[in-house]
């Protein structure tokens, strides 16, 4: 109970601060709160608002899928060698550390225009937090369990399924939980600097044509669908380290 009057407080009072901003601006920068809700409300009635939105939800499904697949399998394998964890650790906090807005030109020669580039720039936006977290977890596992695991002579595929994915599971809900965050960014800045479709574009695009009214709803569109997706996996998160503990 206590938690939902906070969050109620919190919204309350950003909402309190977008109105006074807005008064000190005025709408040429920034649209009021209701005008803001009223434009997305618009956007959501119109035909032509979801073809983007399938864009932007197509490419973070690929981007998604390739970041946990890809972080999962290269998290466990560092994890369980332990040399090769500690000597890539640096490297991934230094390229997780990076603006990866720099890579942008090297992704576009690669993938050229269009969807192939979005879900790689969301690809390496989501990929390491999760290979970190995934190769921590991994190591948390006593190494009891694991030296069982080879006295019993389980293959690596049985070795993942009943005992490190079970043992690591809390951990790696955390490192999707950033992970999606993360995706989302990527290819939402995929989309801004190189498509003509997708939720990205549309911001893109009333930046240029001036069009703050339609740019503040897509903004509050896309933050209140990824506040309510990482309060449902934080929720998740804290349920399975509840258990955990």
């Amino acid at each position: 109970m206590h938690r939902k009057t906070d969050t109620l407080l919190v919204i309350v009072a950003l909402v309190a601060l977008w109105e006074v901003l807005h008064w000190i601006v005025g709408s040429v920068a920034l649209t009021s709160p209701a005008d803001t809700l009223a434009r997305a409300v618009e956007l959501l009635g119109s035909a032509t608002f979801w073809p983007h939105v399938a864009e932007t939800g197509v490419a973070l499904l690929y981007s998604l899928l390739l970041a946990v697949f890809g972080g999962l399998t290269i998290g466990i394998a560092l994890g369980i060698n332990r040399l090769a964890g500690e000597v890539a650790e640096p490297i991934l906090v230094s390229l997780y550390s990076l603006p990866k807005i720099t890579l942008y030109p090297v992704i576009l020669l690669a993938f050229g225009l269009g969807l192939s580039a979005k879900v790689a720039f969301g690809t390496i936006h989501g990929i390491i937090p999760v290979i970190i977290f995934t190769m921590n977890a991994v190591r948390t596992i006593p190494p009891v369990m694991l030296r069982s695991a080879r006295v019993m002579r389980l293959s690596p595929p049985q070795l993942v399924s009943t005992i490190i994915l079970p043992a690591a599971l809390p951990e790696l809900v955390s490192g999707l939980r950033v992970g999606f965050s993360l995706t989302l960014l990527g290819v939402l800045i995929g989309e801004m600097f190189a498509s003509q479709r997708g939720l990205g574009y549309l911001v893109m695009n009333a930046i240029g044509g001036h069009d703050v009214r339609t740019m503040m709803a897509v903004v509050l569109i896309l933050a209140t669908t990824a506040v309510l997706i990482s309060a449902g996996l934080l929720h998740i998160d804290r349920r399975m380290h509840r258990r955990a503990s």
